[in-house]
């Protein structure tokens, strides 16, 4: 038996704090967004990029990430994206115009999807026994899950007391932390399973085909449908995921065989989580528009109202896992995206004069609670027969696809309030009303989409195994075997 390295706990702490660091960057841009808008000069429109910059590199690269840190190895992949998450943490707080930041967040997601995988593995090589991998990955994913709910109190505080800019610089002594620390803890490992190269093709086209995607589809908020600003970027994109699925299906080492989408219940676990995260990324960018630009709060208030939203998501993890034996998976996903519509449906009942109590708490807690019921489900069902290598290759396309469903859907939504706005305010109608008019046809569409989702899921999941699996701990487990 390999006597376990006595420097892990040590080593777990600094990657947790790493990991913490790169999904707060996620949700940390939300509530200084009008703020960075009336600093750089951002349109309407273009301030989604801020958020979609990031997510569609970390979901669009990470496949290509963790094979990486396979061949490579996964210390110097490690250490090569957290130096590149550092500068472009420096120059998007550095900005002087929007280019400028939406490249340095490009950026961002880049250095997030090289050290994302390589983080996992190195925890998967440091806790060699079974229950202490579990014990590690549940703090390891705990504090990382933290990050995601404590980033908007973050913003507040920082946007409110100093200046957006600190959102990002604060990122630079960590990193600087972790990459003096990291090569005295953890010693180099790599794991060649063959000798063919990483699918470098497929990772460029499918990325730059889901940017072009995007593009076109949020010059929709300020050119008509048939422009050529809409229409060339749009077309573009799906040539380059049609010319991607033709890399992969000749490709002698893909990133996603096709074969993975034989399987009917990982297709419609994905595909429906394509609804689901395009709501839950639109309800907070547009949520956060709504508190700041229309009723007038300040970043700090904006920050902190999105606290019952995070304790609300930690007990519907809670309270799901424990009733997923008991009630099925199935049964579980689809009532959290039924709960899901009901907590999009209650925020979109608000007007210029609306109350936090009143109006906006309610529908964030029941949209807390049963995105957080999903989670667990989602786990299982992305995991459902899967073995050994897949479950890392499962695991890896559920949270890309996460990432990429909220680019998407966040670019889709936000377009839809935007062009409905403009709309309103061509017919007379007062621009906060005619905003509020298109945040809450954005809401209703998303909750529409996630009733899609329910309807999907409940008529063609099949029976999953409802005993809570550990994504983490599985896709750590493969990447040992």
């Amino acid at each position: 038996m390999t006597e376990a390295d006595p420097r892990r706990w040590r080593a777990l702490a600094v990657l947790a704090l790493i990991q913490f660091m790169l999904i707060l960057d996620v949700t940390v841009v939300n509530v200084a967004l009008p703020k960075i808008q009336e600093d750089l000069g951002f349109s309407e429109s273009g301030l989604a990029w801020v958020v979609n910059g990031y997510v569609l590199m970390a979901g669009g690269l990470l496949l290509l990430g963790g094979r990486l840190a396979d061949i490579l190895g996964r210390r110097q992949v490690f250490l090569i994206g957290v130096a590149v998450f550092a500068i472009a943490s420096a120059t998007c707080g550095a900005a002087a115009n929007p280019e400028m930041l939406v490249v340095s967040r490009f950026l961002q997601g880049t250095g997030e999807a090289l050290a994302a995988p390589a983080s996992l593995g190195m925890i998967a090589l440091l806790f060699t026994d079974p229950h202490e991998r579990m014990k590690a990955l549940g703090i390891w994913g705990g504090i990382a899950g933290l990050g995601g709910t404590t980033g908007t109190v973050i913003s507040g505080f920082i946007t409110d007391l100093a200046s957006w800019r600190w959102i990002f610089f604060i990122n630079l002594p960590v990193a600087a932390f972790a990459l003096l620390v990291v090569p005295r803890l953890v010693s180099e490992s790599k794991m060649l399973r063959d000798k063919h190269r990483p699918d470098y093709w497929g990772a460029i086209l499918g990325t730059a085909g889901l940017i072009a995607i995007v593009d076109g589809l949020i010059e929709a908020a300020d050119h008509s449908w048939g422009s050529v600003h809409v229409l060339l970027p749009l077309l573009g994109g799906f040539a380059l995921i049609g010319l991607m699925v033709w890399v992969e299906a000749v490709s002698e080492a893909p990133l996603i065989p096709l074969s993975f989408f034989t399987n009917r219940t990982r297709v419609v676990t994905n595909f429906t989580t394509l609804f689901f995260s395009s709501a839950f990324f639109a309800y907070f960018f547009l949520l956060t528009l709504f508190e700041q630009q229309v009723l007038g709060w300040s970043p700090l208030k904006g920050g902190l109202s999105y606290l019952p939203f995070g304790l609300s998501i930690g007990a519907g993890i809670g309270i799901a896992t424990a009733l997923m034996p008991k009630i099925g998976v199935k049964p579980l996903m689809s009532l959290g995206f039924v709960g899901c519509a009901v907590g999009l449906y209650l925020t979109s009942t608000i007007s210029p004069d609306t109350t936090y109590v009143g109006h906006i708490m309610p529908g964030m807690i029941v949209l807390g609670f049963f995105s957080g019921a999903c989670f667990p489900a989602f786990g299982n069902a992305s995991l459902h027969e899967v073995t050994g290598q897949d479950s890392s290759l499962a695991a890896g396309v559920q949270n890309a696809v996460q990432q990429i469903g909220g680019a998407l859907g966040l670019a889709t939504l936000a377009t839809l309030a935007l062009r409905h706005a403009k709309d309103q305010i061509a017919a007379g109608v007062a621009p906060p009303q005619a905003f509020v008019d298109g945040y809450v046809l954005s809401w209703r569409v998303g909750a529409v989409l996630c009733l899609v989702g329910a309807v999907l899921i409940y008529a063609l999941l099949e029976h999953v195994v409802a005993t809570p699996r550990n994504v983490l701990a599985e896709e750590a487990a493969a990447e040992t075997a």
